[in-house]
């Protein structure tokens, strides 16, 4: 079947987008393979169809748990096999995963960076007939990247294991040195690079000082209607901003990381039906919702970076149609976003003790604990040792960048069972041990696939057709694994712990002072790119973007907030710019009267200088000192 035909067949599509066919030929090719597409670009169509297309299973390493089931349930819909193995999983989960990899035709594995060095994933990697090495959210491998995992320098090793299969790497943001960077760490045999420009023509972008920052969001969401993402940092403000809305007759609701899952899912497939308008959130949302007519959104708070601003923005309109990113600040935001630096990196000493006090917490031994899921009550456990939520927080949030341990904030997983004893062996047992015979029954008619893979389960309707109590089936279930028949995983709801390593001894954990400095600086210098975009009054927001992600030779987009302004003076762009590029230099060295100005700018009317001072005026670029002459500021 040739890759057109996969499409249509899976995927529903008469034709690719733009570049994802160039894309997956290259892979084809057997070509090491760079993707740089932005959000909705559709990255994922570019490792799943070469490798339907290919005789093999294909190898996808993602830091994102949550995308990563959602992906594997996505291809079993389609009925692609697929498995995903990350830390935190039962053993006998993972096991049975590796297995089905290399006896069972699984078409994907997908598998978090931490996954990888482990002697279980070594041990098996060369029986498994890998046809592609797919490394989703690739700048993940930079120190220069905007989320640096360390797990992530370990993927050129797997490489090893698997001589002649081509990687395809994908991210929807990299600056030009990330672009390199992620090329020679995952040992590129040539540069290749396929990148989609960065530019959203039906893209709006919008960055306003605002006091009263919810009587303008209320006028956006006004007069834009449609559909709309409203993000924030804190929890509660997702909630008192959604409030707002609704007494406003809005219809909106909130979601952030610690709401249950089904709390979630409702009011998502609300908002994804357009039954609500308006989702405020926290940065939990967005990751994997493909919804095309979002025709706002809207920022309240300063974000960390310019990469994770693109990308939440570019969420809205992906129809095509016109859309606005909106970013609303006022200057005590300005000063916050600038103490976030501060608290995102506690001090080394602090990092430790947490971690020391986490240990404690779950009475580790040292040594002990490796791969080890624990529920986790972070208020709880801030209580216990006194310590700060903010800095126990971020610092589990560093380690985890680390690679000693993962927190799951959004954990609901159903219950699930998988048999352990073959069918002739279930079948001695039951004549054995009549008792459970009813109940097994039951359980093999009601569920397909309990002797090759973990089934979802839920006891209550387990309990509903035995005419029986919740309880009774759970102890059962916990009987039956006693027995060494089946295994059974409880529903968690409770965000969890999992120590990727063994438990060190705090002292001993690698946190050299080079790389967090290194961390904490370039954090800093994203927050201040991100602060130079909202107060840069003289260039259009869509060309301060695209040239911070490398591309500099777009013309004004004509419609943002800059735009409109300078559009005001009625120049065209080259008639300001020749202006500007003369008067900067001047102004710059000495202040000017406008008719000095005037008499020092060369070959362009009086007029159009005067149009040109007064903007630069009006946009705080200039100013008149004591002796009424021009300076700049």
């Amino acid at each position: 079947m040739d890759i057109q035909q996969i499409l249509l067949k899976y995927w529903g599509f008469s034709s690719f987008r733009p570049m994802q066919e160039d894309i997956i030929q290259s892979v084809l090719d057997g070509k090491d393979t760079l993707a740089l597409l932005p959000t909705g670009g559709g990255k994922s169509i570019c490792f799943q169809v070469p490798a339907m297309s290919l005789d093999g299973l294909c190898l996808v390493v993602t830091p994102l748990i949550a995308l990563m089931k959602d992906q594997v349930g996505n291809l079993k819909k389609k009925g692609i096999k697929a498995v995903a193995i990350y830390s935190g999983m039962h053993p006998d989960e993972i096991e049975l995963a590796i297995n089905n990899c290399i006896y069972n035709d699984v078409k994907f594995l997908y598998l978090s960076p931490e996954r990888l060095e482990t002697d279980l994933i070594k041990n098996n990697i060369e029986r498994m007939k890998v046809c592609l090495l797919a490394v989703d959210e690739a700048h993940c491998i930079s120190q220069w990247g905007y989320d640096f995992r360390p797990a992530y320098l370990d993927i050129i090793k797997i490489r090893d294991y698997l001589k002649d299969t081509p990687v395809l790497a994908l991210t929807a943001t990299a600056t030009s040195d990330v672009v390199i960077d992620i090329q020679q760490k995952l040992g590129f045999r040539k540069e290749n690079l396929f990148q989609q420009s960065f530019e959203r023509k039906n893209l709006t972008y919008v960055a306003i000082e605002e006091e009263n920052k919810l009587n303008r969001l209320l006028k956006v969401v006004t007069n834009l209607k449609g559909s709309g993402i409203v993000y924030l940092r804190s929890r509660k403000k997702t909630v008192d901003v959604a409030e707002f809305l609704k007494k406003n007759n809005i219809s909106s609701t909130f979601y952030h990381a610690g709401l249950d899952r089904k709390s979630r899912d409702i009011r998502q497939n609300s908002w994804i039906s357009g039954e609500t308008q308006v989702i405020v959130s926290t940065n939990a949302f967005g990751m994997g919702i493909d919804k095309p007519n979002v025709r706002f959104v809207v920022h309240l708070d300063i974000p960390d970076s310019l990469e994770a601003y693109f990308q939440e923005a570019g969420r809205a309109g992906r129809d095509g149609k016109n859309s606005y990113a909106v970013l609303l600040f006022e200057k005590a935001d300005i000063i916050d976003a600038e103490n976030f630096i501060s608290t995102q990196f506690p001090d080394i000493k602090s990092i430790k003790q947490v971690y020391q006090a986490l240990g404690n917490y779950f009475q580790l031994a040292i040594g002990s604990g490796k791969d080890t899921s624990f529920d986790f009550d972070i208020s709880d456990f801030c209580s216990n040792y006194n310590l700060r939520y903010q800095t126990v927080y971020n610092s589990l949030k560093f380690l985890e960048k680390e690679g000693y341990l993962l927190l799951h904030e959004i954990i609901d997983s159903d219950s699930k069972i998988c048999f352990k004893a073959s069918k002739e062996d279930l079948y001695k047992f039951q004549v054995e041990n009549i008792k459970f015979d009813k109940f097994i029954k039951l359980l093999l008619r009601s569920y397909s696939g309990l002797f090759t893979e973990f089934v979802k389960i839920n006891e209550k309707e387990i309990a509903k057709r035995m005419d029986s109590e919740q309880d009774a089936v759970e102890k059962q279930l916990a009987q039956l694994e006693k027995f060494d028949i089946l295994t059974y995983l409880k529903r968690k709801s409770q965000p969890q712990i999992t120590f990727v390593t063994e438990r060190f001894d705090a002292k001993n954990i690698n946190l050299s002072d080079e790389i967090y400095r290194n961390r904490k600086t370039s954090a800093e210098n994203r927050m201040q790119s991100v602060l130079d975009y909202i107060n840069s009054q003289n260039k259009c927001r869509s060309q301060q973007l695209l040239q911070y992600f490398g591309e500099i030779q777009q013309k004004r987009c004509g419609k943002c907030d800059v735009c409109v302004k300078r559009n005001k003076i009625e120049l065209s762009e080259l008639e300001f710019d020749i202006v500007l590029k003369q008067i900067k230099p001047i102004l710059m060295e000495k202040p000017c009267s406008l008719e000095e100005l005037a008499g020092l700018v060369k070959n362009v009317n009086e007029d159009k200088i005067i149009k040109v001072v007064q903007w630069l005026l009006d946009n705080d670029k200039l100013y008149y000192d004591r002796q009424k002459k021009l300076s700049w500021l």
